[in-house]
């Protein structure tokens, strides 16, 4: 059917209006060119207006295609060229009864005859358009091809999705086997590769390698203590076994990083450790990834792993910085006992709750919370994550975990409690212990220092913005001087921007004369300005653990910890009845409670500052030595 007779339909009053608001059905006999019937379809034709003319909107497309995009008078200026329009009214009119049936039954799907519009079309007597107008004449010709290239009906779409289920079924099988094979493939090159490396022993066995994947290993941070800590405490038990930290500190060389070591942390490892350096450490860098940070990290470490593996195939293998997505790399690709240290969970409860909430936070932007769709599709996109982080980390054969906070949200997402245990970091206990319990400081003044990475979750603002409000309460000539010594670590260029905000921040506010950074500094400083620190400072939410606020405890500081996370589940709680420190979770709180500090008597602080000295020995080198070999011992197996 062409659009003529579709227009002939409406001039012919076979079709109503569209302001009567009702579409009208036909049954259209589709012929092929060879009169071979092909298929019956139902159409609706719709009426409308356009510059006083009507049109006919045919759905499914059957003259659409002509009629859209071209000249309307055009046609209109053929439809009016009928020769006998009266004569071509009747003949229309010979199917008015079928049309009144249809109008006043409803009931068309039992009732309606079949009527084929192309016998109707073909009754209709045109001038010689094809002379005239060589234009229309490919319209007419693009409008019956159109009408020969119909989609499939209804009744034959099942047929044809069903003719295409059975292929596809055998084609994904197909790619399913091949994927299993080339994975099996890789797997046995890799096991060449790790057999053709290995190196014996002096009783003539094969060395065991145990690898650290720790791309940060010469950053200095608490993280890296439990890296060097596990690596002496494993040397001393299994003297035979080789050492390998995965890293991508290229800038720096093996010896330094060793050195490194011992300075900050005064730790000696008693037999060489074999550095793999690696290339793609950037994947793994938040700046490359504005948007999806977590997703695009995680799936980054994958391709960093991937290069690791492929440098040194090992026996055991180890992520010590919470890289979760490369368990499966190095359980099924390299045939490796996997096993893991989590020092804070990729993704928590707590983040999805603080999407959930829209409340602002450093990974969740006022821009995110302002808006509910926004903040509703990066809730499904936590969620999505938190599926993936799961799976990945119940690939691990040994989970290890730094505290309670970090064990609650594990178990909620890796579902891996057989295997899972608590393992507190090793804090440097015994070389903080040295420092005299002297009833009031040397200085003349109050130092309140705070240790720990200059990264965004530590929150150093907010311990910036309570000093200040403490400096707005201390009346002046009342008080001993105050500072505020921001001690800590830097990572990269990012973490340098990020000092020098604080730095600014500091101008703004009027206290940059009463704060001191103090980036990298070596061990034996770090130690001395805690001891004559009164007060020790820690504002992160949620922190997993808190090496240093036990090693601010241990020095014998007065330690004032954020009211979350580790801090307040396993550090700073009472021993044996009595206080070991203070909470706070505001500007406000931080303020008045270092007031309060700051106002105790010498012998309350030196009380406080004892049972904080004596509850901290369960977090020494010794018992990490101890838990840390429990839990690995069957990765040894």
């Amino acid at each position: 059917m062409d659009s003529r007779c579709a227009q002939s339909l409406v001039r012919a009053d076979l079709v109503r209006p569209r302001r009567d608001q009702k579409a009208n059905l036909v049954k259209v006999t589709c012929l092929h060119g060879e009169t071979k019937l092909i298929n019956h379809q139902w159409i609706q034709l719709w009426v409308m207006e356009h510059q006083g003319e009507l049109l006919v909107g045919v759905v499914p497309q059957l003259a659409c295609d002509m009629l859209l995009g071209h000249d309307w008078a055009l046609i209109y200026d053929t439809l009016d060229r009928v020769r006998d329009p009266e004569a071509e009214r009747r003949k229309i009119q010979s199917h008015e009864g079928w049309l009144g049936e249809l109008e006043e039954s409803g009931e068309w799907a039992n009732k309606l005859d079949e009527v084929d519009l192309r016998d109707i079309a073909s009754g209709l007597q045109f001038q010689e358009a094809q002379e005239e107008d060589q234009e229309l004449w490919m319209l007419r010709m693009q409008a019956r091809s159109t009408s020969d290239s119909l989609t499939p009906t209804l009744i034959e779409t099942p047929r044809l999705l069903w003719s295409l289920l059975i292929p596809g079924l055998f084609l994904s099988g197909a790619l399913c086997l091949c994927l299993v094979v080339l994975l099996w493939g890789v797997r046995l090159w890799l096991q060449h590769r790790k057999d053709q490396s290995a190196s014996t022993g002096k009783d003539g066995k094969r060395q065991l390698v145990v690898a650290f994947f720790h791309p940060y290993c010469n950053a200095g941070g608490g993280g890296e203590r439990v890296l060097w800590c596990a690596l002496r405490t494993l040397q001393k038990k299994y003297k035979d076994a080789t050492y390998v930290v995965y890293t991508g500190d290229k800038e720096v060389t093996e010896e330094e990083i060793v050195n490194g070591a011992f300075r900050r942390f005064c730790i000696r490892l008693t037999h060489p450790v074999k550095f793999v350096f690696l290339e793609k450490r950037y994947l793994v860098e938040a700046s490359l990834y504005p948007h999806f940070t977590l997703l695009g990290q995680s799936l980054g470490s994958m391709f960093l792993g991937w290069e690791a593996l492929l440098k040194c195939v090992p026996d055991i293998y180890i992520d010590s910085m919470g890289y979760a997505f490369t368990f499966p790399l190095f359980k099924y690709l390299g045939g490796c006992h996997v096993g893991c240290y989590v020092h804070y969970p990729t993704i928590s409860t707590d983040m999805l709750s603080v999407v959930r909430n829209q409340n602002t936070s450093y990974n969740n932007t006022a821009f995110i919370t302002k808006n509910p769709f926004l903040s509703k599709l990066k809730l499904a996109y936590y969620y999505f994550f938190a599926f993936l982080y799961g799976w990945f980390g119940s690939c691990s054969d040994v989970v290890m975990v730094n505290s309670s906070w970090t064990l609650n949200h594990i178990l909620s997402f890796w579902k891996s409690g057989a295997y899972t245990s608590i393992v507190y970091p090793p804090c440097d206990v015994q070389t903080f212990l040295d420092i005299p319990l002297d009833k009031e400081k040397s200085t003349a003044g109050h130092s309140i220092v705070s240790v720990g990475q200059f990264r965004p979750e530590k929150d150093h603002p907010l311990q910036i913005r309570a000093f200040a409000k403490l400096l707005e309460k201390k009346t002046l000539g009342q008080q001993p001087l105050l500072k505020l010594m921001l001690i800590g670590g830097c990572r990269n260029q990012e973490d340098e921007q990020r000092v020098n905000g604080l730095q600014k921040l500091c101008e703004e506010l009027g206290v940059n004369r009463n704060v001191e950074f103090k980036v990298n500094i070596p061990f034996e400083e770090l130690k001395q300005y805690l001891a004559d620190a009164t007060i020790g400072l820690h504002t992160m939410w949620n922190e997993h653990f808190g090496i240093g606020i036990v090693e601010c405890m241990a020095a014998g500081t007065v330690i004032l910890a954020h009211d979350s996370g580790g801090p307040k589940l396993d550090i700073v709680v009472p021993y044996e009845g009595n206080i070991t420190g203070f909470l706070a979770d505001n500007e406000d709180t931080y303020a008045e409670t270092m007031a309060l500090i700051l106002s105790l008597s010498p012998e309350k602080s030196l009380e406080i500052r004892k049972n904080a000295r004596h509850s901290v020995s369960r977090f020494s080198d010794q018992e990490f030595e101890i838990t840390f070999l429990s839990s690995v011992e069957q990765l040894f197996k």
